[in-house]
């Protein structure tokens, strides 16, 4: 390996410490459902949006909570001598994707049957840290 590609990966290295990601597969619940919930926590800082989740009435929510909580602590275990309220992190990115269908069926009037389907999605949250404390 050259030593300017080593540099260059010791580089990108040093780039992704400052973001952890969690993910959310097959939850149970519909895109647009989640993507409410999504919308109100994008781009804050971490500690607001734990404390919106938390107190949120929506049942996606506490989903959400916990899929932020999973990311503070991959975050946490990628930064181990770091300190979260130094680091200032905050929700850089948030996706909701649709996820598997699941397709039933109703019966309906004059022996018709009408077909039900049971959505589910896919979440990324993406934290981003802020820290200038860089020496």
């Amino acid at each position: 390996m050259g030593v300017r590609k080593r540099e260059r990966a010791i580089q990108l290295k040093e780039a992704k410490k400052d973001i952890a990601f969690a993910k959310l597969n097959n939850c149970p619940t519909s895109p647009r459902k989640m993507r409410l919930v999504a919308d109100l926590v994008r781009g804050l800082e971490v500690g607001k949006a734990l404390a919106i989740l938390k107190f949120s009435s929506k049942e996606a929510s506490r989903r959400l909570e916990k899929l932020v909580l999973s990311a503070i602590a991959n975050w946490q275990a990628k930064n181990e001598d770091a300190d979260i309220e130094t680091a200032a992190l905050f929700i850089s990115e948030i996706r909701v994707d649709g996820g598997s269908m699941l397709k039933r069926l109703r019966p309906a009037p004059q022996g018709r049957a009408h077909r039900i389907r049971k959505r589910s999605n896919h979440v990324t949250v993406v934290l981003g840290a802020q820290n200038n404390t860089q020496s």
